[in-house]
């Protein structure tokens, strides 16, 4: 996604994920993974999932009550990491959350998660676009502890 999208285009792609999420659903079973998230600075309160399988992300999705913000970004951020390796889950959450903190990112990997890149001028939007990832975060290391990443068990 190319970086010169213009404001109205990046509200438009954040209004869509906000109004249409395409992830925002109850997990198909019981064996995700999942992280509950809230904020005490927005209405913020939201469940992240994620199936992970032999070291791969399977699906990703996510419950609860979010700002514009929070729904947007956990939404792309959900359809980012299906088929992903754990591996390239971690390097996509790194360079997002780089981009959100004003650090050298690579933009080649986030997608439509780019409309973001602007968050850190409005201080009380980072915890918002970043509930999710903060999530995953948590999901992908728990992943890790467990031994299920790279293919073990």
């Amino acid at each position: 996604m190319p970086i010169s999208l213009s404001p109205q285009m990046m509200r438009q792609i954040i209004m869509d994920h906000y109004d249409n999420p395409t992830y925002k659903r109850e997990p198909k079973n019981d064996k995700y993974h999942s992280v509950h998230m809230d904020s005490t600075n927005c209405v913020d309160d939201i469940l992240v999932y994620v199936l992970e399988e032999n070291g791969k992300v399977i699906d990703a999705c996510f419950t609860g009550v979010a700002c514009t913000i929070s729904t947007a970004s956990t939404d792309i951020m959900c359809g980012l990491m299906i088929n992903k390796s754990i591996d390239e889950a971690k390097y996509i959450l790194t360079q997002y959350l780089n981009m959100i903190h004003e650090k050298e990112y690579d933009d080649s990997v986030l997608d439509e998660a780019i409309v973001f890149m602007n968050t850190s001028k409005q201080a009380a939007r980072i915890k918002c676009a970043t509930i999710g990832w903060d999530a995953l975060d948590e999901i992908i290391h728990e992943c890790e502890n467990d031994g299920h990443n790279h293919g073990q068990k």
